[in-house]
C-alpha cells in the first residue's frame, strides 16, 4: 500500500468523526468498500465493532483513527500522510469467537463476538450455569451474576473488569472468567486453547433467566449456548508501530 491506496472511510454519528470525515475525503478521496483495499473508520471502540461486524464477508484490513470516548482498538486521529501510515502499520489478525445460542423456546441464534460472550442474569436471582469444556463438564454448577468467554482482543475489556486475565496478543487461548461468583467461591476462571469448545447449559432456565451477547448481539432467555472460535473468519486491524496493539495490552497489565 502507499500513494494510489483505494481507502473507504466511515465515522460513528460523533460531531469531531463526521468534521474529520469531511476532512478526510476532500483530501483523500473516498472510494468504496467494495473497491477499497483498507477501511478507516472513524470513532471510538464501539464504532470500531461494529464496522469490523459489518464487513466480516469482505476481508478488507482496517486502519481505525480515535475520535470517540474510547479508542483501544484505534490509533490516534491526525489527517497528514495517511496512506504512508498505513503502508508502514503493523497487522494483526484476530479471529473472533461465534455463539450458538438455543432459548428455552426452542429459539436457534447465532452470534459473532471480537470481544467476548457473555451471560448474565436477567433478574435479581444469581444464575445457575453447567460449565462443559470440550465435552467434559468441569463445573458442575456456577451460581453467579454469569460468565464470560472473551479473546485476545478483548481480554482488557468486559473480562478485566471482571477480574479476568489479560492475554497477549498471539496467544492461542480464550479466557472463561466467571462474573461475581458466589459457588464455587475459588474458582477463578480458566485460560483454555483457542480451539476448544465450551457448553454452558443454564440449570433451571424459567426460574432463573439468563441472556447471552456476543459483543452486542443479545439474546434472552438462553437455556444452552455453545462458543467456539469462527476459524472461517478473520479480521485484519492496522496500528501504527509506535503504538501497537501488543504494547497497548502489554501496558495494561502494569497500570
Amino acid at each position: 500500500m502507499g500513494e494510489s491506496t483505494r481507502i473507504a472511510f466511515t465515522a460513528s454519528g460523533h460531531p469531531r468523526a463526521r468534521e474529520a470525515l469531511a476532512e478526510l475525503t476532500a483530501r483523500y478521496g473516498d472510494c468504496s468498500r467494495n473497491d477499497a483495499d483498507v477501511l478507516v473508520p472513524l470513532g471510538g471502540d464501539g464504532f470500531m465493532l461494529h464496522t469490523l461486524h459489518e464487513n466480516s464477508d469482505r476481508n478488507l484490513p482496517v486502519f481505525g483513527m480515535h475520535l470517540g470516548e474510547v479508542g483501544f482498538l484505534m490509533n490516534r486521529f491526525s489527517p497528514d500522510s495517511l496512506p504512508e501510515r498505513i503502508a508502514q502499520a503493523s497487522c494483526f489478525s484476530l479471529a473472533p469467537l461465534r455463539m450458538h445460542a438455543e432459548t428455552i423456546q426452542g429459539e436457534v441464534r447465532t452470534g459473532l463476538a471480537i470481544n467476548e460472550v457473555a451471560l448474565l442474569r436477567e433478574t435479581n436471582q444469581a444464575a445457575h450455569i453447567r460449565i462443559l469444556v470440550n465435552g467434559t463438564e468441569r463445573v458442575a454448577r456456577l451460581v453467579a451474576d454469569g460468565v464470560l468467554v472473551s479473546t485476545a482482543a478483548g481480554s482488557t475489556a468486559y473480562n478485566l473488569s471482571a477480574h479476568g486475565p489479560i492475554l497477549p496478543l498471539g496467544t492461542e487461548a480464550v479466557v472463561l472468567t466467571p462474573i461475581s461468583p458466589f459457588r464455587p467461591r475459588r474458582w477463578h476462571g480458566a485460560v483454555l486453547p483457542a480451539a476448544v469448545e465450551i457448553e454452558f447449559q443454564v440449570l433451571t432456565a424459567e426460574r432463573r433467566p439468563v441472556s447471552a451477547t456476543a459483543d452486542y448481539d443479545e439474546v434472552r432467555d438462553v437455556s444452552r449456548v455453545v462458543v467456539r472460535q469462527a476459524d472461517d473468519v478473520r479480521h485484519e486491524l492496522l496500528f501504527d508501530p509506535e503504538h501497537s496493539l501488543d504494547e497497548r495490552i502489554l501496558n495494561e497489565q502494569f497500570l
